[in-house]
């Protein structure tokens, strides 16, 4: 189902790398879009141009999920400027096409594609020589894994594989794009559908082997783009491909490293303590043996301000029969709070901030400084 709309644009709002945000006021339409309403809409200048003389001009929209009040941050999504059309670019190598058969479908050079320049570096790629790779289910946890891979060396090298689970568009990230320029990560590779990162690459695995062979990583972190779809069914959720890329760390010759889902503070019963994402996802479908960062909480001080971790260490005890088929490291989280408090962006779980729900962001902290420690 699409909901289109036409409308007219306002003013600009904030922009990040690859991202351009305006207000618009939709011309046509019913309600809950009728004509004369205001929305924030969501440009990205490779795919749809970025005109200096935005303001006053005609937009057209998709507005789907902002309709049904659902995902993609609010935003109703600019399809086109359609007076203002950018120009064809100059002829460029690459034949990669991403969002393969849908109306924005992207054409990119891939980092393992014939016409690239590391072809032949890929091409003889095959092992990832023992690099550690963590692989965590939401985008959320990124920040964190990071903060807690630099509380061992804040010179390690990291790597962010950006899958196509969530958002396609890796310029949707403002985590990533700030990340990025402040330091903390090398570079973005996009893998399979997903697009807009520093190098693209066709599947997990060619990401993995580039983030080491091309980008010199000394650790990559693996997390679905931001808009994590779970139906509240034992399968239905986008994380269950975690498991499968801690399969591939293994197959490469990585050290996979699962960063536990944890929460003190998810109202659902099956998200309190270890959700039962991790638990299907590093449980079942993850068969190769895997490094499993089992947070301890009890007796590490959190801030008045934050809501307690006391007790969260016999949840998640009651729960580890589950991934026994792995190898449990117990990490305690004491200085990751500190380390948290230190991250250039803002860090957010599912709309709980670090105090709303601390053991979410110190659980994947403590992945990161195990996997810190494997270097």
């Amino acid at each position: 189902m699409m909901i289109w709309r036409n409308g007219v644009v306002v003013s600009r709002r904030t922009s990040w790398a690859g991202a351009r945000e305006f207000e618009v006021e939709v011309t046509d339409g019913a309600a809950p879009l009728a004509a004369g309403t205001r929305v924030r809409a969501l440009a990205y200048p490779d795919l749809v141009g970025d005109p200096d003389d935005a303001v006053g001009q005609r937009v057209l929209l998709t507005a789907s999920a902002l309709a049904r009040g659902l995902g993609t941050g609010g935003y109703a999504m600019v399809v086109a400027f359609p007076d203002a059309l950018p120009p064809d670019p100059a002829p460029a190598p690459g034949h990669i096409v991403k969002a393969r058969y849908t109306p924005l479908q992207y054409l990119t050079l891939g980092v393992d594609e014939q016409e690239s320049e590391h072809h032949s570096e890929m091409a003889a790629a095959d092992d990832l020589s023992g690099m550690p790779v963590v692989v965590a289910d939401l985008h959320s946890a990124l920040p964190a894994v990071v903060a807690g891979i630099r509380a061992v060396d804040p010179g390690l090298r990291v790597a962010h594989v950006h899958t196509d689970g969530g958002a396609l568009p890796a310029w949707f990230s403002r985590t990533a794009a700030t990340l990025r320029e402040a330091g903390w990560l090398a570079a973005t590779i996009t893998a399979g559908q997903s697009f807009g990162g520093d190098h693209e690459a066709v599947t997990v695995h060619s990401a993995l082997l580039a983030a080491r062979h091309v980008v010199g990583a000394d650790l990559a972190v693996v997390v679905q783009g931001p808009g994590n779809l779970g139906t509240g069914t034992p399968w239905g959720f986008t994380g269950v491909a975690c498991g499968e890329t801690l399969n591939a760390a293994a197959v490469l010759g990585g050290a996979p490293v699962a960063a536990l889902r944890v929460s003190g503070a998810d109202a659902r019963p099956r998200h309190r303590g270890i959700s039962h994402h991790s638990l299907t996802a590093v449980g079942r479908v993850a068969t190769a043996r895997s490094t499993v960062v089992v947070p301890r909480f009890d007796g590490v001080p959190v801030p008045e301000e934050a809501a307690p971790t006391t007790g969260l260490d016999a949840v998640v005890d009651a729960q580890l029969t589950r991934l026994g088929h792995h190898a449990l490291v117990y990490e305690t989280v004491d200085g990751l709070y500190g380390a948290l408090s230190e991250v250039p962006v803002r860090l957010s779980t599912m709309g709980r901030s670090l105090a709303q729900d601390p053991a979410a962001f110190l659980a994947v902290a403590a992945a990161g400084r195990v996997a810190a420690r494997l270097t």
